[in-house]
């Protein structure tokens, strides 16, 4: 049996997935790098999954799941910053994107360094999106073309969610690629994986564990969006593309595995389904949702592994 794990994109929301996991590493007593051949991500959960994996020198995890909860808990404010007149400049992040990318810049260094993706501890697919050429990009830490990229850079291009943070200008192979968020094509990067642990590991079975990072419930009123133009749909069409591509992975997964399908996911009936709300009172409440996911699929949990 191989076991595969797909984490969703979702911003500040990926307090939740990592808290998921911190329960999986509490209740194995191992590091979730140590548990599955494949780690896949996208935007957030790509962060994850490169911090997940990342070897701390002597061929062990340098980061827990725990550890990595505190960017969102602790740091979540660095990342979605806004000075007054950055707000005012850019009109409110009409005429430029709403964020500097700083402040998650200097986060993604902090965490990664100088590390490539081919030090990674184990198969990472972490996915994105290439505007010039007009195609995605799945970068895998086993793949020759992507060993030597550093993991911050593949952790920026991930999560460079248009409107949010501009592109990511970073080098691949000796040339500059521009990427964004590969949300915008694949939010729940489930079907991917599979796909991918089919042709690494053929002849094995596998189960796939897919956690996603709250499942979006606000409505969007009809007398509302009818008189939306291009700025009035900007930031929910994100919302809902990103919610509708890890719906239909979802269906498509239960088809494909069953029972060697576990889906970890809640709906958000209080915290809030914005990406970049980081503040502390919504922090907490991520925090409760994840609780509460541990709570309803507690059984699910526990037999994920033998």
């Amino acid at each position: 049996m191989k076991y595969v794990l797909s984490l969703d994109g979702g911003g500040i929301r990926g307090l939740i997935p990592a808290l998921v996991l911190a329960e999986i590493e509490k209740q194995t007593g191992k590091k979730i790098a140590e548990l599955f051949d494949l780690i896949a991500g996208t935007s957030t959960g790509g962060i994850l999954a490169l911090g997940l994996c990342k070897d701390n020198g002597n061929g062990a995890s340098q980061y827990s799941a725990k550890d990595l909860s505190k960017i969102y808990q602790d740091r979540g404010g660095e990342i979605f910053s806004r000075s007054l007149w950055r707000g005012i400049s850019t009109t409110g992040g009409l005429s430029d994107e709403k964020y500097s990318a700083d402040g998650l810049e200097k986060i993604l260094d902090d965490f990664f360094g100088p590390e490539v993706l081919g030090s990674s501890l184990k198969n990472v697919l972490i996915s994105s999106y290439d505007i010039q050429n007009r195609e995605p990009v799945f970068f895998k830490s086993w793949a020759d073309r992507f060993k030597t990229v550093k993991m911050k850079h593949v952790a920026r291009a991930t999560s460079a969610a248009p409107t949010f943070f501009e592109p990511a200008l970073i080098p691949v192979d000796g040339h500059s690629m521009a990427l964004v968020d590969g949300g915008v094509f694949i939010n729940n990067p489930a079907v991917s994986a599979y796909v991918e642990a089919m042709k690494i590991f053929p002849g094995e079975e596998i189960k796939l564990v897919s956690i996603g990072t709250g499942e979006l419930v606000r409505p969007i009123p009809y007398e509302e969006a009818k008189d939306w133009g291009k700025i009035g749909w900007m930031i929910p069409v994100l919302g809902c593309m990103f919610d509708g591509v890890s719906d239909a992975a979802n269906y498509q997964m239960n088809l494909l595995l069953g029972d060697n399908y576990i889906r970890l996911q809640s709906k958000l009936l209080t915290a809030s389904d914005d990406m970049d709300n980081a503040t502390k009172g919504n922090i907490t409440l991520l925090t409760q949702e994840a609780k509460k996911l541990i709570r309803l699929h507690k059984e699910k949990i526990l037999n994920i592994f033998p």
